[in-house]
């Protein structure tokens, strides 16, 4: 997977732009691909700091790693855990 074919598909998934950047930086409460030489690295961008920071030597790891985070986080926002009564 290209960086090309995951805007792509979250695209097609209708998943926010303003949720993520597939251009690096530092934007407030977004997850970020960010590609230095030799390095993929993906984490959340959250009040000028990274978080969460994962390296990948490949564009097509790094690209299916944040995919797979942007489905997880708006599956959860979208159907939140059920809370706990007692």
């Amino acid at each position: 997977m290209t960086k090309q074919d995951l805007l792509a598909t979250l695209l097609r998934l209708d998943i926010s732009p303003d949720s993520y950047t597939l251009a690096g930086g530092l934007p407030n409460e977004a997850f970020c691909l960010d590609h230095s030489p030799g390095k993929w690295d993906v984490y959340y961008s959250e009040r000028g700091q990274k978080t969460g920071l994962v390296s990948f030597a490949e564009e097509d790891v790094a690209c299916k790693y944040l995919l797979g985070t942007l489905i997880q986080h708006v599956y959860l926002l979208r159907f939140p855990l059920p809370t706990k009564k007692g």
